[in-house]
């Protein structure tokens, strides 16, 4: 049996909870992209602990619908690439290199995954990504063009062609930064189709490696009530849809398990420690 058919529909609606149509259309992929975003939070704790999370869909099903947790990018997107083959799409995933912050594409690594999505009948291929961590993520999926502006819920993206060497175009997605008042890199990827064996080598990788920035350090995030809530070590930071941004240290072990649990609603494993 195959994994799509294992995938258990009615229990991942529920616990993002959509209640619309289930058709496969740009309207059904925007709006469980959205509620997906606002539902599962983003956490390393498992990589934390220099353990690389299962990617397999009875272990995905359990610790992200199941319980109070949340994953990172590949756990996150292949989950929802399940949700979105069960509702008839057709997926493909991608393999991008997280450029925020770079001063050029080539020299990060391809250790993020996206998503290429197809509806029946549309011609409009979709790029979708519900487990970027980051505050220019996307919160919902949006048309695989070139050089126009989209609003996905309260923030602003757009794609465009980036110069590079290889055969392949490069596509690089960038999200407004209000502070800034300017456009910022996100990450840069081709149509290359990567398999299950691939990002299992990646998450591995990411998961265990002592140099991986998700084993030195907590890294969490919601969005909730049009705001972003972000704690990274013992950094709280909250970005309000109008771009107004409000940090603080956090003041201990204590503080920090209370707000997993009360503002990201998170279960931190027993016997972990957050903070260094």
């Amino acid at each position: 049996m195959s994994d799509t058919l294992r995938f258990d529909l009615d229990e991942y609606l529920r616990r993002i909870g959509w209640e619309g149509e289930r058709r496969a259309d740009a309207a059904t992929l925007r709006g469980v992209h959205l509620a997906h975003m606002r539902s599962i939070p983003f956490e390393n704790l498992d990589a934390l602990r220099r353990t690389a999370p299962s990617l397999e869909p009875a272990d995905l099903t359990a610790k992200l619908l199941r319980s109070r947790r949340g994953g990172y990018c590949y756990e996150h997107n292949t989950l929802f690439a399940g949700a979105l083959e069960t509702l008839g799409f057709r997926v493909t995933r991608l393999a991008a290199r997280v450029v925020v912050g770079a001063d050029r594409v080539e020299s990060r690594p391809r250790t993020h995954m996206a998503l290429l999505v197809e509806a029946p009948g549309d011609p409009q291929p979709y790029l979708a990504d519900v487990g970027f961590g980051a505050i220019g993520a996307l919160l919902e999926a949006v048309p695989l063009t070139a050089g126009v502006e989209f609003r996905d819920a309260e923030r602003r993206h757009r794609l465009v062609h980036a110069a590079h060497d290889g055969p392949l175009q490069l596509w690089l997605l960038q999200a407004y930064d209000q502070v800034k008042g300017d456009w910022a890199d996100q990450y840069a990827f081709t149509l290359e189709p990567f398999e299950k064996p691939d990002f299992d080598v990646i998450n591995w990788h990411i998961g265990t490696n002592p140099r991986s920035p998700f084993t030195q350090r907590a890294y969490v995030q919601s969005v909730r009530g049009g705001r972003h809530l972000l704690l990274d070590g013992r950094i709280l930071t909250e970005t309000r849809a109008d771009g107004t941004v409000v940090e603080r240290e956090v003041g201990g072990e204590a503080e920090a398990r209370r707000l997993l649990d009360e503002e990201f609603g998170i279960d931190v494993p027993d016997g972990m420690r957050l903070l260094p």
